[in-house]
């Protein structure tokens, strides 16, 4: 990396994930359902793996069924490291 003082490379850039929105009841806060096709360790078939990530949006923007893109963040909250970035394609 260069010396230069308002260098804005991250060394290790933040998670990216794309998913679909299954709650937003709270205030600020959305579940975001993020699937992961994973091959088995042992027998090779590729199974499909559902992660639960809260999510920070501070508008309230997003609804349930919309796709979203979301952002590793620093903690916001006792669950929520991760933080809306944009709406890939709201729910018809």
């Amino acid at each position: 990396m260069s010396d230069a003082p308002n260098e804005t490379v991250r060394e290790n850039p933040r998670k990216v994930r794309e998913g679909v929105v299954v709650s937003d009841k709270m205030a600020s806060t959305l579940v975001v359902a993020v699937n992961e096709r994973v091959r088995h360790a042992r027998y090779g078939k590729t199974v499909q793996r559902t992660k639960k990530l809260y999510v920070h949006d501070a508008e309230n923007e997003a609804h349930v069924g919309d796709r979203v893109r979301v952002v590793e963040t620093r903690p916001l909250s006792k669950l929520k490291r991760w933080r809306l970035t944009e709406i890939v394609e709201r729910a018809r």
